[in-house]
């Protein structure tokens, strides 16, 4: 008898995008997890492939539309698609009782509210950025901001691909909410999202963003806290996908012992 526990059951949305096949070379890398399906939209050019063609695999698991089937033998769906697809698949997830790793951005706040609704039937992790790195940096940041309360000016720069559709990133919002509320403020009251002819003095009190589109950055992210005479800058730069795949085959590990609950990679990496 084999003393090798099953496998993580996963299936992946969104299976021929970028992330999509990084997420899947992980899996398929990973000695404990096994791909059991991978999800397209309808139309792409994907389906109909071996989800492992890409790498010059063959994987038995063919790229479908149809999410039932594509989760029918998957304990885990792990998704970074758009806010309306995760938010169609999560239905299906807590119908068939598959726990699910969020990766989505832009989400709104009725839609968080939906998320956490699913989240009393079925566990999830959901987390704007599954970079471990970036996980510890927000915690540096919690740390950084209560001590930076007075007489410090925070601006986030963040940077990524041409193709990103939302702005600012959901990394940057994290991080933003992050400082507000080690600030006691609310980001919804105090963020500047652009500034454009005579703005005027800056507001201590305010928290602003600034986004830069470009090429293939991955995603960079920088919080800079400018004093008198000295600036402090706690910067994240991503160099490939992997990182957010890594971490999210660490979020499927965890959700295997949680039943049912919302959680984020705090809790995934026992910061909380």
């Amino acid at each position: 008898m084999s003393l090798n526990p099953a496998p993580h059951r996963i299936a992946i949305a969104g299976s021929s995008g970028r992330m999509g096949r990084m997420l899947i070379e992980a899996v398929l890398a990973a000695d404990d997890c096994q791909l059991t399906g991978a999800l397209d939209r309808d139309g792409s050019p994907a389906l109909g492939q071996d989800a492992g063609a890409f790498l010059g695999k063959t994987t038995g698991v063919t790229i479908g539309a149809e999410l039932r089937a594509g989760l029918k033998d998957a304990r885990f769906l792990i998704d970074f698609t758009r806010p309306e697809g995760t938010l169609a698949h999560l239905q299906v997830c807590r119908e068939l009782g598959v726990k699910a790793v969020i990766g989505t951005t832009g989400f709104s706040e009725a839609e968080k509210a939906e998320i956490a609704r699913i989240a009393q039937d079925i566990a999830i992790v959901m987390a704007p950025n599954m970079s471990v790195g970036v996980n510890v940096v927000l915690k540096l940041l919690e740390t950084a901001a209560k001590a930076l309360a007075q007489g410090y000016d925070i601006e986030i720069i963040e940077a990524h691909h041409r193709h990103k559709v939302d702005a600012p990133s959901g990394t940057a919002l994290k991080m933003g909410e992050v400082v507000a509320q080690a600030l006691g403020r609310d980001l919804t009251q105090c963020a500047v999202y652009g500034r454009e002819g005579v703005t005027g003095e800056r507001d201590p009190s305010t928290i602003g963003f600034a986004t830069v589109r470009g090429g293939d950055i991955v995603g960079d992210h920088t919080v800079l806290f400018a004093g008198t005479g000295e600036r402090i800058e706690i910067t994240h730069k991503s160099g490939s996908r992997a990182t957010y795949a890594q971490g999210s085959l660490r979020a499927v590990r965890f959700l295997a012992t949680q039943p049912r609950g919302l959680f984020g990679m705090d809790d995934v990496l026992g910061m909380r």
